[in-house]
């Protein structure tokens, strides 16, 4: 197959309008529309725009409005910083468990020693990104470490406190099959693989709120994979897994243990009264959401 060459012409902002009004799209506010489309780019906004196409075509529906995707973009904003600052107590935490398990099971250099991977190779890659990470650091205790011992490495507790989520997820989906591995799951109430997988999709997503890409109503690429069993309380398994309904569910369920007087509930339920039009069925959520005792905790 002979693929082409793209070759659409830039247009400005003004003819950009133009050609949201040719399609249908009608503008309370244009100068504010113009003022906006300076800052935001079309194309950060064309998905935002989507939900308000006709199926299959290019034109709008009936009423659309380009303030209607304007508040969906900022209700996408407003969540994704809620998310993130959800992601990060669970990061926080991870780290901490890990490195106390670990520790304690094979040495506070443990991450070092190949002996604890399931591949060398793998291992050796996960090395060379520590290096980079600390090399980037500007930690004071890292440089007075490094200035202070010949260790190529510092010990657990403050090497993993550089290292980004990506890489800590990593670590543990390598590690040796053991007591240690199990253990760390264990503390969040479920299996390691359970454990491997969601770590890997809520990286996914913390990837995506730190390039501020669109996550309301996205549909993850990343699957994880339904837990057979939990210590505690968690949902009805959604029809589409890949919504951001299931993964907003295993951050909830990893908050229970990190931090079980969090108000994600409250604050999600307030964000959604703020933005009304807000379609949750797009998310994934399903019609009896609120009455699943994961997402029925808070008032």
């Amino acid at each position: 197959m002979t693929l082409k060459y793209y070759n659409q012409p830039h247009i400005t902002v003004e003819e950009q309008i133009q050609l949201l009004k040719s399609e249908g799209l009608s503008f309370e506010n244009e100068s504010r529309a113009k003022h906006l489309l300076n800052h935001i780019s079309m194309f950060r906004l064309k998905s935002y725009l989507k939900p308000f196409r006709q199926h299959n075509s290019r034109c709008f529906k009936s009423g659309a409005t380009f303030e209607q995707a304007y508040t969906l973009y900022k209700f996408d904003s407003e969540f994704r910083k809620m998310v993130c600052s959800e992601l990060e107590k669970i990061e926080v935490s991870i780290r901490t468990q890990l490195s106390l398990t670990m520790a304690g099971d094979a040495g506070i250099f443990w991450f070092a020693d190949v002996a604890n991977f399931r591949d060398a190779n793998r291992h050796t890659s996960l090395l060379r990104n520590l290096k980079d990470e600390l090399h980037r650091s500007d930690d004071d205790a890292i440089i007075q470490f490094r200035s202070t011992y010949a260790n190529p490495f510092p010990p657990t507790w403050m090497t993993f406190e550089v290292s980004s989520f990506g890489t800590l997820s990593m670590i543990y989906h390598w590690l040796r099959a053991g007591h240690a591995r199990r253990h760390v799951a264990n503390f969040y109430g479920v299996s390691d693989s359970v454990l491997e997988s969601w770590l890997h999709s809520i990286v996914y997503v913390r990837n995506i709120c730190a390039h501020h890409s669109r996550l309301w109503n996205r549909r993850l690429s990343i699957n994880a994979i339904v837990p057979r069993r939990t210590r505690l309380p968690f949902v009805s398994i959604p029809s589409d897994t890949k919504k951001v309904y299931y993964v907003l569910s295993i951050i909830l369920y990893l908050l229970q243990t990190i931090n079980p007087n969090n108000t994600f509930v409250t604050r999600f339920k307030s964000l959604l009264d703020k933005y009304p039009s807000v379609d949750v069925t797009a998310m994934g959520f399903p019609q009896n959401w609120q009455d699943e005792p994961l997402w029925s905790t808070q008032s």
